[in-house]
């Protein structure tokens, strides 16, 4: 048995899912960011599944999405990059919330996610070393490269346009988890993504995984891959979620 309610932690609409009888008690903690236009509610399947395991979960609302969400969807979509960015300065604050009602076991929070959520997990996992463990699904540490195909601020063909787009881009720069992967290399890290996604290429997760066995920086590395399976979250995607935070947190 489970509880789930809607609050306010930091000033940010989640829901939040713990096991029965247990929401005033530290618990392992998993906070879980959902993807690009989407909300808390459409992933609460992730609340779920790791509150029924035993974990506090938490499901923010990203800036735009959900309780965050102005009805402006064309600027939303040229906005991918500043609210992944919004993201990973919010884990902060989110943790200091739990902490501050003693909500956290010590030593055991997380930061999982899909899609931009994942994007959001490793971005995180890159910035604060307190961090126990993170997983990623179906998503990219190649922030900057990636900008370029998947949601790009605005077109850029003439030098002025490309100039204006490095500088959009640029306070991203310092969050790029691929120029920090000893950071990503010292705590248990899953990455799982379908071969077929044709939204973020499950290439870009190959592309790391490659990255930290070359660097002979894998050894806390979980990879995971599904043959045939597009953008989306499979069951066995999820049980492997839950398998590894119950193996690593």
């Amino acid at each position: 048995m489970i509880e789930i309610t809607t609050e306010t932690l930091a000033g940010i609409e989640c829901l939040h899912a713990a096991p029965t009888g247990q929401r005033q008690t530290a618990l392992p903690t998993v906070v879980f960011y959902h993807g690009f236009t989407s909300s808390k509610e459409v992933y609460s399947w992730a609340a779920v599944a790791l509150a029924q395991a035993g974990f506090r979960v938490v499901l923010p609302d990203a800036d735009l999405h959900g309780s965050r969400y102005n009805g402006d969807t064309e600027h939303r979509l040229t906005h991918f990059w500043d609210i992944l960015k919004r993201n990973i300065d919010e884990v902060p604050q989110i943790e200091a919330a739990l902490h501050a009602r003693s909500l956290v076991a010590i030593g055991r929070f997380a930061v999982a996610g899909a899609s931009m959520g994942g994007m959001t997990a490793l971005g995180a996992m890159a910035r604060y070393p307190q961090i126990n463990s993170v997983a990623c699904l179906m998503g990219s540490g190649y922030f900057m490269s990636l900008s370029q195909t998947l949601f790009p601020p605005l077109v850029a063909h003439t030098p002025e346009q490309k100039e204006t787009f490095a500088a959009r881009m640029a306070p991203l720069e310092p969050y790029d988890p691929s120029q920090q992967l000893a950071n990503l290399a010292d705590r248990p890290l899953l990455l799982w993504h379908g071969d077929a996604d044709d939204v973020v290429p499950a290439a870009e997760s190959v592309r790391l995984q490659h990255a930290l066995q070359a660097a002979g920086l894998d050894k806390n590395l979980t990879w995971l891959t599904e043959t045939g399976i597009g953008h989306r979250i499979t069951p066995p995607a999820l049980n492997a979620l839950v398998a590894f935070f119950r193996h690593h947190l």
